[in-house]
């Protein structure tokens, strides 16, 4: 009598291996997507939460210049950690007019000169833009003035 023991043949072994290689690499390469979409929004997050110090600050808004972050907060009391994460953040402001809407109603008389037309009732809206702009991100601020 021949006792024959059950065993794995190399064949099974290896398509086993390979079927655990592949689950293995899907794996990782969706622990890698996460990772990127994680980083990439708790970037976003940190950008957004820049721009709050363009919406408090009201030493700057409507001037057309450039500015960085570090500028932006400068009167500002900070820990110098803090202060040092903007420094080195490198976030640029812009402020661009996106539109001028004059408002002043004309007047019915024809006898004013246009001078003293223009100086009774101008009313001139202006509507602007200020950016954050970081290397990956940009976050956008409407602003409203009357003139």
């Amino acid at each position: 009598m021949h006792n024959k023991k059950s065993a794995f043949t190399l064949i099974e072994v290896m398509v086993s291996v390979m079927i655990i290689s592949v689950v293995i690499m899907a794996l990782l390469k969706m622990y890698a997507n996460n990772t990127h979409i994680f980083t990439s929004i708790k970037e976003q997050i940190k950008t957004n939460e820049y721009s709050s110090l363009l919406i408090s600050n009201a030493n700057y808004g409507f001037e057309d210049k450039e500015l960085y972050l570090d500028d932006l907060v400068v009167n500002y009391d900070l820990e110098d950690d803090l202060r040092r994460e903007l420094n080195a953040k490198k976030a640029k402001l812009t402020y661009d007019v996106v539109q001028n809407i004059d408002l002043s109603a004309p007047d019915a008389t024809s006898e004013q000169d246009d001078n003293e037309k223009n100086s009774n009732s101008s009313l001139v809206l202006e509507i602007g833009r200020d950016v954050l702009k970081t290397k990956k991100f940009s976050v956008a601020l409407m602003r409203l003035r009357i003139k």
